[in-house]
């Protein structure tokens, strides 16, 4: 296909996420498009199970021959923008219209997308995963130990004060062994 694509032509492939990192010949393909070639453009990384036959996350490679960031590739993260129709994710108007908007601008969004270099790109051993390049990770809220042990005991006072009240009823019932 690159082969065959004019020199001021544009090439979109959609593949499985595993050309972005595995090694072998793959990597070598990755490395030779990238340090000799620099043909790719950008790394779109989309939601598992929006093609039919297959729940399996995708990408799309953006390949250019005359590319007019020949620095860096665009990484774009879009695996969160979808909406679920019965058992298939779906990308809606406003999922696709982020994604174009944020590759037309190159532009970089916090947990979203990020411009890489090149130079950085080769550090990383031409690994493209997404996640080596646009921070994802969410901190989770810190938990406050002296307030849940405060609240485990007030708990516990309660279990022990409708134990009591239990033990009366059982009393009157005669049923307290």
């Amino acid at each position: 296909m690159i082969y065959h694509l004019a020199e001021n032509g544009i090439m979109a492939v959609v593949l499985p996420h595993g050309v972005l990192f595995r090694g072998a010949a793959e990597l070598h393909i990755r490395k030779h498009l990238i340090e000799q070639k620099n043909y790719l453009d950008a790394v779109i990384g989309l939601p598992a199970n929006i093609f039919y036959g297959t729940s399996i996350p995708t990408c799309i490679l953006v390949f250019k021959k005359c590319k007019e960031h020949p620095d860096n590739v665009l990484f774009i993260d879009a695996s969160k923008g979808f909406e679920k129709v019965k058992t298939q994710n779906v990308l809606r108007d406003e999922h696709i219209d982020m994604i174009v908007e944020t590759y037309h601008n190159r532009s970089v969004v916090e947990k979203y997308s990020y411009c890489a270099s090149l130079k950085e790109i080769e550090e990383n051993d031409y690994n493209l995963n997404i996640p080596r390049y646009v921070d994802t990770y969410e901190a989770e809220e810190e938990i406050d130990i002296q307030a849940v042990m405060s609240e485990i005991k007030l708990l516990e006072a309660k279990r022990a004060e409708l134990d009591k009240e239990i033990d009366v009823y059982f009393k009157e019932l005669g049923l307290l062994f």
